[in-house]
């Protein structure tokens, strides 16, 4: 599966990354069939037209249009302070489904410089690698206070670990609604930061009976909510 950022008319170009991936690695030929999504609902079949690793022309055959999700899921989540366990948390999601991924600096955050640029390149790759039509939108870093009173249609939650008497997730989500999660970092949200939340709509949330690193939390959220949807198909 290859990934082009658009395709105008019967034909597109791929980017010179992925032309590199054609020619050099699998080393594709012209006349060959290749599979593409574009990050935006659409599945293209067509045939290698030209040959070049800074950009194979591809001759479009068909095109199958995937929907949207009809309950869109937004993950904010504190980075990790090891970049590798945040990455693998965009890859978990972006397999299982998530519609789009805010990071978000906190009181207690561990790392507050990103490489978005990386981070952008980490989510297509698990796009392809999961056959998938959409590319989560992955939004710029955000501050918490600025972020939760940002306009959101649908239900809000905030994981928090503080007392135990939080509700899990699964009990309070109601099926078939967009959702939006907030995950703190390790040393989880300030009390501060939940009494503002909570003023702003939030419900305080539980993801089970154990302490979960931030990664692990954002993809139990991301795979739970995901589950009840599928079940109610």
């Amino acid at each position: 599966m290859f990934y082009v950022s658009g395709v105008e008319g019967n034909s597109c170009v791929l980017s010179e990354e992925e032309s590199w991936h054609c020619v050099k690695v699998l080393r594709l030929a012209e006349g060959d069939a290749i599979d593409l999504t574009d990050g935006i609902g659409n599945f293209y079949h067509g045939r290698l037209a030209r040959i070049h690793h800074k950009g194979c022309l591809v001759g479009i055959t068909s095109v199958k249009a995937d929907p949207p999700g009809a309950w869109p899921l937004h993950i904010a989540i504190a980075p990790t302070k090891n970049t590798d366990r945040f990455e693998w948390f965009l890859e978990k999601v972006t397999e299982i489904g998530v519609d789009e991924i805010t990071p978000l600096f906190c009181e207690h955050s561990e790392r507050e410089v990103l490489k978005m640029q990386r981070l952008q390149k980490v989510l297509v790759s698990a796009m392809k690698q999961s056959l998938k039509a959409w590319l989560p939108r992955l939004n710029e870093p955000a501050r918490f206070r600025d972020f939760i009173t940002g306009k959101f249609e649908g239900q809000k939650f905030i994981g928090y670990c503080e007392t135990g008497d939080e509700s899990e997730l699964h009990d309070l989500y109601r099926e078939k609604s967009a959702a939006l999660v907030l995950i703190g970092p390790e040393g989880d949200f300030s009390k501060n930061e939940v009494a503002l939340a909570i003023n702003s709509g939030f419900t305080p949330i539980s993801l089970g009976p154990c302490r979960l690193r931030t990664e692990t939390a954002g993809i139990v959220a991301c795979h739970t909510i995901s589950l009840l949807n599928r079940m109610q198909q």
